[in-house]
């Protein structure tokens, strides 16, 4: 067997172990971990950079209110308008605060010391995704009526009856059942995944490089810190990505229930 191999035998990859933290101080509530203490700090941060943007509005926007309106016409003609319409601008509040948040907490996981994506806890997803959903049923209610809400989702119109024995119950746990899941999912499954690769990589190239480095292993050690880097650079789009689709999703959501057409 050779050295290489049994360095190779000795690495221990990074597993979900990596997601559990215990309480921050000694004796503390077991809840108050550190993805919890980042989380607050990410909303008191996007609570501070909306202010800072929004709080006094210049005729040429500087600084702070220059970013701000530039993520307000992104989440305003790629979110909002296209689900929404005439309704976009009333529900902006909400859009551009989620994704904002979303989109902190998803950079957690890149940045020095901290990194932790805080949508790779699933309870933080599974809060916005049933809040989403709490409002998307009220508003159904509220615009359809409570029988015309379920009759618009599960009865859709111009098909023969027959269909509606299958597709009614499909529609009803679709909608009320299976989507709130993946809406949530879809988010906490890509941040943990993508937290899980970046965390092998880094480990490989720090064990060959440093903790063993050996000629034989400094190859596989340099590999993994190439892979680091380019990883953290496509994980920051995919976390880009993933707060833009969950708050698409939000919109179109709420857009359904505002308008039963759509």
């Amino acid at each position: 067997m050779t050295p290489a191999t049994l360095l190779a035998d000795d690495f221990t990859a990074p597993g979900p172990s990596i997601f559990d933290f215990p309480p921050i101080f000694a004796g503390g509530p077991s809840w108050l971990t550190k993805p919890v203490l980042f989380a607050v700090v990410g909303a008191v941060l996007v609570i501070i950079f909306a202010w800072s943007a929004f709080a006094k509005p210049q005729l040429v926007p500087r600084g702070m209110q220059n970013i701000g309106e530039k993520g307000y016409e992104f989440v305003r003609d790629q979110v909002a308008r296209p689900f929404l319409g005439k309704d976009a601008e009333r529900w902006m509040p909400l859009l551009l605060s989620l994704f904002f948040l979303i989109l902190l907490w998803n950079f957690f996981g890149v940045i020095p010391l901290i990194q932790m994506p805080i949508a790779s806890h699933i309870a933080f997803p599974f809060v916005f995704a049933i809040t989403i959903y709490v409002i998307k049923i009220y508003l159904g209610i509220k615009h359809q009526g409570f029988i015309g809400y379920f009759k618009n989702m599960m009865f859709p119109p111009g098909l023969p009856k027959p269909i509606y024995v299958l597709l009614a119950p499909i529609e009803f746990m679709s909608n009320l059942i299976i989507a709130p899941f993946t809406h949530a999912v879809r988010l906490f499954a890509n941040m943990f995944a993508g937290h899980l690769i970046l965390a092998f990589f880094s480990a490989v190239g720090f064990w060959f490089l440093f903790d063993k480095l050996t000629p034989l292993g400094a190859p596989l050690g340099v590999l993994g810190v190439g892979m680091t880097i380019a990883m953290t650079g496509f994980e920051m789009f995919i976390q880009f990505l993933q707060a833009f689709l969950f708050t698409l999703l939000a919109a179109m959501y709420i857009g359904g229930s505002l308008h039963s057409d759509h």
